[in-house]
């Protein structure tokens, strides 16, 4: 098989992964009363799609699930947190995953987790035009880094467990 047509269809296959994550985990009811503050399992998606198909096809993937997800779960009026928290998220994973081993996915994965929690934020100051929302700051951010820690390790021991996923998409 052409490795341009097997990379789009794990890329299909990951994006489609990721919104059932997500869709799923919208289902949950939320562990703590704070808006915002969720696992963020369909990161685990996106992490493996950047580090198994590159990071253009991992870039679309977490594009396409936000947009998606958006659309299915009818959030339309958390599209703007979610698209802002969103890219800010996929930048920092892109630029860390460049510059660290997969040694450190986990830590990757928890600055990434941060960053998109503290854009949602800043939107949200910006939004609401109030200073008020950043009252939660510390709860979301610890927040952000426990599940962040936890989504990167899922990553790096799938990896582990699976090493050939990793080689499956490699250009040959």
């Amino acid at each position: 098989m052409d490795w341009k047509l097997k990379k789009m269809a794990a890329g299909a296959m990951l994006t489609a992964a990721a919104l059932i994550v997500f869709i799923i985990e919208a289902q949950i009811p939320p562990i703590v009363p704070i808006p915002g503050i969720k696992l963020g399992l369909s990161n685990v998606v996106t992490l493996a799609a950047i580090l198994m198909l590159g990071k253009s096809w991992g870039s679309a993937v977490h594009i396409l699930r936000i947009v998606l997800g958006t659309l299915f779960t009818g959030q339309a009026v958390s599209f703007l947190y979610s698209i802002t928290g969103g890219v800010c998220c996929l930048i920092a994973m892109l630029l860390l995953t460049s510059l660290l081993s997969n040694r450190w996915l986990w830590l990757i994965s928890a600055i990434s987790a941060v960053i998109h929690a503290g854009a949602q934020l800043v939107t949200a100051a910006i939004v609401m035009q109030t200073k008020s929302v950043l009252v939660y700051a510390p709860i979301i951010l610890f927040s952000a880094i426990v599940t962040g820690v936890f989504t990167g390790l899922c990553v790096q021991l799938l990896l582990q467990k699976q090493p050939k996923l990793q080689d499956l998409f490699q250009k040959k």
